[in-house]
């Protein structure tokens, strides 16, 4: 059984040092979690909530599976075919669909809450892409969808992962660039918010480096441009990660 998250003040402090390093221009603000899976020790950067765009994606499926294995049902076809093309492709018409099927905000929030989720709300009416999370909550949710110690069942863990491996080539970045070859499994929001027309850019998921696994979440608002969202998403998932370079046991 993968060990719960064990945070430690040790590493959050070696994280926020290691975190003063990255160029972030004036108007962002990022937040950074990582949990080495072996050990299960973590370290968070930054307690703000940030907008999920596409994130949100994963915790919506999560829901579905969840009510799913409540009702004691499979997915449909049509529930299938709109997860995949909402999880690889981040086709935004599958994911309002599901978004009705599990009920929108409330059928969200109440999964989070047996997920383990605290500092994360679904968004207004058909907006699901203004749910507002942390990293740490994200950190969480991952470890529901890619640890033992999770709500859902080994087959809902498996299908959910094995969308998140197979992501769309032009949306290969992220917390990908943390791992040193192609074992990754990830998922990417971005959104330009029409009040400012600056960008929210995030990314989730599970990255391999130096032979071990680690789930990291990087969150962002306040991007001027999108690649600078990415870039700095990037950045704050390598720096994370680096943190348990030379331990990550």
């Amino acid at each position: 059984m993968e060990p719960a998250a064990k945070p430690s003040a040790d590493r959050d402090a070696l994280l926020a040092k290691a975190m003063k390093a990255l160029t972030v221009e004036g108007s962002a603000e990022v937040a950074v979690a990582v949990l080495a899976t072996e050990s299960g020790e973590s370290a968070v950067y930054g307690d703000g909530t940030f907008e999920t765009a596409s994130i949100v994606k994963v915790d919506i499926l999560a829901t579905l599976l969840l009510q799913a294995q409540d009702a004691g049902r499979h997915l449909t076809g049509q529930e299938r075919a709109y997860a995949t093309a909402m999880i690889e492709n981040s086709d935004n018409a599958s994911a309002s669909a599901l978004w009705t099927v599990i009920g929108q905000a409330d059928g969200l929030d109440t999964a989070n809450k047996r997920f383990g989720l605290t500092g994360t709300a679904g968004g207004d009416g058909a907006l699901w892409g203004l749910t507002r999370t942390t990293a740490a909550d994200q950190l969480t949710l991952l470890q529901q969808v890619f640890g033992d110690d999770s709500k859902l069942s080994e087959a809902s863990r498996t299908y959910l992962q094995g969308l998140m491996g197979h992501i769309a080539e032009d949306q290969h970045w992220g917390v990908s660039a943390a791992a040193d070859g192609t074992r990754w499994a990830l998922k990417n929001g971005w959104l330009t918010r029409s009040t400012t027309g600056l960008w929210v850019i995030n990314s989730i998921g599970r990255v391999t480096a130096d032979g071990h696994d680690y789930l990291v979440a990087a969150l962002s608002n306040g991007n001027s441009t999108k690649d600078r969202g990415v870039s700095l998403v990037e950045a704050a998932a390598r720096t994370a990660v680096s943190t348990f370079a030379d331990d990550p046991a």
